[in-house]
């Protein structure tokens, strides 16, 4: 028997299923932020308006839901400016529908990265969920301006204290964002066709929450399909707390918070998976 066939050491690789890989993450802090900065000027880049758009985009939205729900379809807005109304859910929307959108494909985005160097793959994820949180907050300064200009306009507005929630609404809604991305991402480095039904079932899932209509208006045959809907248990609630309408419920909230945990539990598990042999796939 010849030498090279005594082994003494074996090396394999150690993957925990809901290994979050923390320290190193922490270690390629560095590299996070830079993936951030890339994301955050590759966006708007040679565009005239650049960062305005983050203004525009939801502005423009916000008048046509105004004039076609509002004004067209007659849609109630529990006795809120419909303009208001809309911007509250849109606001809240755009931000977990552009992180799944853009978590969805980072396998096949980043292929080439992948396959040359080493760091934890989670920092590519994670650097989608923070640069569309500067959208997010961005956002999030208008729709308080929307607030400022209407309540000194009369409208019967009523803040409350579940304002406070609103930390735990946007890491549910980051949670829900990155696991269903993570899980589509993994999935399309096999099945590729999921890539085109991403962006037409967001639609059909944003029309399956209360984003353009409240949940008292919600037909009672389909109303159990817009309760089951995770988003619209955190839109409800930061209804609720920053204008003093919606239907909060400590039960709504609570399964929005408990679907979040499971979707992001099992991204974790699918990415981990992937991750170790996706490269020969895409």
């Amino acid at each position: 028997m010849t030498d090279y066939q005594h082994y003494h050491w074996e090396i394999t690789a150690q993957h925990k299923l809901l290994d979050l890989k923390l320290q190193d993450t922490w270690a390629y802090r560095d590299l996070l932020w830079l993936l951030v900065r890339r994301d955050f000027v590759a966006t708007y880049k040679q565009t005239i308006l650049g960062p305005l758009w983050y203004l525009i985009q939801p502005v423009f939205t916000t008048v046509i839901y105004t004039l076609v729900f509002g004004g067209i379809a007659g849609i109630s807005t529990e006795g809120l400016p419909g303009p208001l109304f809309y911007m509250a859910g849109i606001t809240m929307w755009n931000y977990f529908a552009d992180c799944l959108n853009k978590t969805s494909t980072v396998f096949r985005d980043n292929a080439g990265i992948f396959g040359k160097v080493y760091f934890p793959r989670l920092i590519m994820p994670l650097s989608i969920i923070i640069s569309n949180l500067v959208r997010f907050v961005i956002q999030l300064l208008l729709f308080l301006a929307f607030m400022v200009f209407y309540d000194f306009s009369g409208a019967n507005i009523q803040p409350n204290v579940y304002m406070l929630l609103f930390p735990l609404l946007v890491l549910m809604m980051a949670g829900l964002g990155l696991g269903c991305g993570m899980i589509i991402s993994s999935l399309t480095t096999k099945y590729r066709d999921l890539a085109f039904l991403v962006t037409f079932g967001m639609q059909l899932l944003m029309y399956g929450t209360t984003v353009i209509y409240p949940l008292s208006a919600a037909p009672e045959k389909y109303k159990w399909i817009v309760v089951a809907n995770p988003m619209t248990g955190i839109i409800e609630t930061f209804r609720y707390g920053f204008l003093g309408r919606g239907n909060f419920s400590w039960e709504l909230l609570g399964y929005s918070a408990l679907f979040a945990t499971i979707v992001f539990a099992a991204g974790i598990i699918v990415f981990n998976r992937v991750e170790k042999k996706f490269i020969d796939t895409v």
